[in-house]
């Protein structure tokens, strides 16, 4: 532990600047549709403002114990943020597409820091029997920030412009960088030599990995050569740099940080995690739109409770945790979490808004039982000096897990809509007394008739569709449970 003066202010000041890039990943999306015009893009085109984004910040991720090291963690975390505003500042005056990507390439580049530094300082600067508060504290930002960004995105791209969406980071940026100076310590540097090898091959597989889950979708999965050729990039990448780590004197992460069961345990939690909270959010939104008809101001409304209900569980699970096993508390969070994906395989298109609120409260109380004895179990037992690279590392699987996460269940989404459709159109018949006692005139081929019955084939469609991701989601939420047996209690003090 580190001791510092105005631990609440530097909380403050690093939570800020935490929640302003989290909320990022998400509060561009809603505004994709009115961007398309100003910067003269394509619906398909459109896609690289978050694909760029989002590749460079998988790039730079794993590159942050290695920075925080030879520049000082204070140092970078303070270029983070000024980067980030800046880069923020340009993409809202951003008058093309290809300025566009370049802003946010250089976004993610300085963004990717600012998330696991911020949860490296807060384990640096509380004591251990604090340690599960302060987690608390930082995974409300972490997981409230994705679930409030598109309502924030949609309401000023509706209120005002869509360059709103990226120049609200200059207040937010000023006041974090202003505590950060104030306030945060400054911390002793170390030499360290770079891997420039190690570091190429596992930017090769990151990237080549997200830009097969971002571009699969456009070109029909793995009916394209572009897919596998990112597929075989990536494993090569994978294979070659484990294969360097382990042979290397200095590699570019250390693996003697794999030996602590409890972190690598974690690793696996943190993907689950991760496919659960940003995939059902994926979800949601084009749900509440296409099936129920909400707007996009009433989505997020509708969508707000699941947020109450993490802040709600991290505030309880922060006090929680240092009087109760944390494996116990990450069982129960799973169990509820499963439960309200079992409440969500329930919906159907003639339902009001009140189960969705409903399992939304449930699942924001699962997954924050599971995120804050999870973020302080896994680094309990590991060695302080990995700790940079662990929180990069433990923040890079989680964003894999949520590109993977969102890539299954579109593509589930899109096959399995197909079939359902063809399943329920083959009921559509002359023959179906049903059908010719419920619309008669559809038997005589009516066109309107016609017309109307595809629009309900479709929305039924869809609706198994949705429900049939949701029901693949519990499936992983339950076989995830029994790793929570093989985590290690930390000793008590």
């Amino acid at each position: 532990m580190i001791a510092v003066r105005h631990r609440g202010l530097i909380t403050l000041s690093i939570m800020a600047a935490t929640i302003m890039q989290v909320l990022d990943t998400t509060i561009a999306n809603v505004a994709l549709p009115s961007m398309t015009g100003d910067l003269g893009a394509s619906q398909d085109t459109i896609n690289w403002v978050l694909t760029s984004y989002i590749v460079a910040s998988a790039i730079v991720t794993p590159m942050t114990g290695w920075l925080a090291d030879r520049l000082g963690k204070r140092e970078l975390f303070l270029i983070s943020i000024v980067g980030f505003v800046a880069t923020s500042m340009a993409c809202g005056m951003a008058w093309s597409l290809p300025s566009m990507v370049a802003f946010r390439l250089l976004q993610g580049v300085f963004g990717a820091a600012i998330v696991p530094l911020s949860q490296t300082f807060l384990l640096d600067i509380n004591p251990r029997e604090k340690a599960g508060q302060a987690m608390a504290m930082w995974g409300a930002g972490i997981m409230v920030g994705p679930i409030i960004g598109p309502t924030l995105g949609g309401w000023l791209t509706e209120s005002y412009n869509w360059r709103w969406v990226f120049l609200i980071n200059l207040p937010v940026g000023a006041l974090a960088l202003l505590g950060c100076l104030a306030y945060l310590p400054k911390l002793p540097r170390k030499r360290r030599s770079f891997d420039m090898i190690g570091f190429a091959l596992l930017s090769l597989a990151i990237g080549s990995l997200q830009l097969m889950l971002d571009r699969g979708g456009e070109v029909d999965w793995f009916a394209a050569m572009e897919t596998w050729i990112y597929l075989l990039v990536s494993i090569s990448g994978f294979w070659m740099f484990c294969v360097h780590i382990l042979t290397r004197e200095h590699p570019f992460l250390d693996p003697q940080m794999f030996r602590d069961r409890n972190f690598r345990i974690g690793l696996v939690f943190i993907f689950v995690v991760g496919i659960i909270l940003l995939a059902s959010l994926a979800l949601l939104p084009p749900m509440l739109s296409r099936i129920l008809g909400y707007p996009v101001i009433t989505t997020g409304v509708v969508m707000a409770p699941r947020g109450v209900g993490t802040m709600i569980s991290m505030l309880i699970v922060g006090r929680l945790v240092r009087v109760v096993d944390p494996r116990a508390l990450v069982l129960a969070g799973l169990t509820l979490t499963a439960l309200s994906l079992y409440e969500m395989t329930g919906f159907t298109p003639q339902m009001d808004s009140w189960p969705i609120i409903r399992s939304g409260v449930v699942q924001g109380l699962g997954l924050g039982l599971v995120f804050v004895p999870l973020s302080t179990i896994a680094f309990a037992t590991l060695e302080p000096r990995f700790r940079a690279d662990a929180t990069s590392l433990f923040s890079l699987v989680r964003n894999i897990g949520s590109s993977i996460g969102i890539s299954i269940v579109t593509a589930a989404m899109t096959r399995n809509v197909q079939i359902n459709h063809a399943e329920l159109g083959a009921f559509i018949h002359p023959y179906n007394p049903l059908l010719a006692q419920a619309n008669p005139a559809a038997i005589t081929a009516d066109p309107a008739a016609l017309q109307m019955l595809d629009g309900l084939v479709n929305l039924q469609a869809a609706m198994i569709s949705y429900i049939d991701d949701f029901q693949l989601m519990m499936w992983v939420t339950l076989c995830a449970m029994p790793l929570a047996l093989i985590l290690r209690r930390p000793a008590r003090r």
